[in-house]
């Protein structure tokens, strides 16, 4: 009796702390400049990645340099980073290197944003709104690790914090899915205009969340889309 309701304690204590729903039409806003505000999620796929994608939308209203997508593991806090620079434009990191993609502005209106890489040669692709940015090549060879932290609106500068309110989105977040492969131009464009090819590390539409601090899910401001999943 003892273990059984031990068992019970945890499996509630779990589902407190992460949210597990789909959050279709949905997203998470982030209201104001805060160390404190962000949204921790939990992949679906526990391995190591040879490759990924990331696809999200972000709508942001700071002039300042901020985080996007923060995945961080004991041993490299910037694991993969999708990061906005002031002036610059928008930085994918591996492993802690980056490459930058130079933008003239911030996505002030709502951005589809799509992040890509692979070991096997290094290369590292930016997605905009279903249009694709020059190539570029990152890590070749390398591998990201498991057990991660995976935070939106804030950058983590320690395994699961370290964060820093200059760095802080003030914005929404949402569709945000991430697959273990690299998917081909044809699925981003797909992905961009609302279909989804099963996600099977980050899943928008099952996505296990834990809310901290002053963030909010409210209904999506980007258009509305409601295709089927393949």
């Amino acid at each position: 009796m003892e273990k059984l309701l031990w068992c019970l304690l945890i499996t509630i204590s779990f589902s407190q702390a992460f949210g597990h729903e789909g959050m279709s039409k949905q997203a998470f806003v982030f209201p104001g400049v805060s160390a404190t505000a962000y949204v921790s999620l939990e992949a679906e796929s526990k391995k190591p990645l040879e490759a990924f994608t990331v696809c999200l939308y972000a709508h942001a209203d700071v002039s300042r340099s901020f985080s996007i997508f923060s995945h961080a593991t004991k041993t490299s806090f910037n694991e993969i980073l999708l990061f906005w620079t002031r002036g610059q434009g928008f930085s994918i990191a591996v492993g802690g290197p980056e490459v930058l993609f130079s933008a003239s502005g911030i996505p002030e209106v709502p951005t589809h944003i799509c992040a890509t890489w692979e070991s096997a040669t290094g290369i590292v692709e930016l997605w905009l709104d279903g249009k694709p940015r020059v190539r570029k090549s990152l890590q070749k060879g390398y591998t990201v690790g498991t057990n991660a932290s995976i935070i939106l609106g804030q950058e983590q500068d320690s395994y699961g914090g370290g964060f820093d309110a200059n760095q802080s989105l003030v914005g929404d977040i949402g569709d945000v899915n991430m697959w273990d492969f690299v998917l081909s131009p044809e699925q981003i464009n797909a992905v961009y205009v609302g279909r989804v090819f099963s996600p099977n590390v980050l899943n928008w539409r099952a996505l296990k969340y834990e809310t901290h601090g002053d963030v909010f899910i409210k209904p999506q401001l980007w258009p509305l889309t409601d295709c089927c999943e393949s």
